[in-house]
């Protein structure tokens, strides 16, 4: 499970001070299907002049970022199964696999959401399991999106329970492709579920300073948003991912 240090709740306030604290949160995401090298390329420099924690994208884009962020001190992202989750469990695991070995540090997993609103724990378990032995064999991390907009919140509780018990390092709201995203509401459902052992991600529609802070005084530990230079700025941000 991740121990990473995170920046306090209190540091994360409005102001200069506030704004550096809250970059080490950031996921800068850059998920979209028609992004290209250069789109790539630009997150990539951006994410190394504000101090984002990472650079997520899909994974055809990993080697690209794992070699532009070398000597920075960000983290390479991926996504797997996404942003459906409706894909077999080994097929995942493949795609994770391929992931960490081009040179993703993290790895973001959709769930079997079918699963999950069937209230089927097993198999929850079963497909997460497979993923996170694939990303921990090579000491990468795991964070599992949920897709809250799709879920009620008994079927969160019982992701969530899946997660854990399953060897998963966060939680995470959403795809951002699903309809809905982040709220305040549930982050604090999903910190109370997976205790202070897990990190909780909140994302889609985290577009201000206000957003984020919101959502770590709910329990985040790390953002996932497009709009991260926004956030840091104190702007508005207008883009999805």
């Amino acid at each position: 499970m991740s121990n990473e240090a995170t920046p306090s709740v209190q540091t994360a306030a409005t102001g200069a001070a506030g704004s550096s604290a809250i970059a080490s949160y950031i996921d800068h995401t850059l998920l979209k299907p028609e992004a290209g090298e250069a789109d790539v390329l630009k997150v990539c420099a951006e994410a190394a002049e504000y101090g984002f924690k990472s650079v997520c994208v899909n994974p055809i884009w990993v080697k690209t970022v794992k070699t532009a962020l070398r000597g920075t001190g960000v983290l390479t992202c991926s996504v797997v199964g996404f942003p459906l989750g409706a894909t077999p469990t080994d097929v995942k695991t493949f795609e994770a696999r391929g992931a960490v070995l081009d040179g993703a540090d993290e790895v973001d997993m959709v769930i079997n959401i079918a699963a999950a609103r069937a209230g089927d724990k097993g198999a929850l378990v079963e497909d997460i399991s497979a993923v996170a032995e694939a990303v921990h064999a090579s000491g990468a991390i795991l964070k599992v999106i949920i897709e809250t907009a799709l879920l009620t919140d008994s079927q969160k509780v019982t992701v969530c329970e899946a997660a854990v018990e399953a060897g998963a390092d966060f939680v995470k709201t959403s795809t951002g492709f699903n309809g809905g995203g982040a709220t305040a509401e549930d982050i604090a459902l999903m910190r109370a579920t997976v205790g202070p052992g897990l990190g909780v991600k909140a994302s889609g529609g985290v577009r201000s300073l206000a957003d984020a802070q919101a959502m770590i005084a709910a329990g985040a530990t790390r953002i996932g948003a497009s709009s991260g230079i926004a956030i840091v700025k104190g702007e508005q941000g207008s883009s999805s991912y």
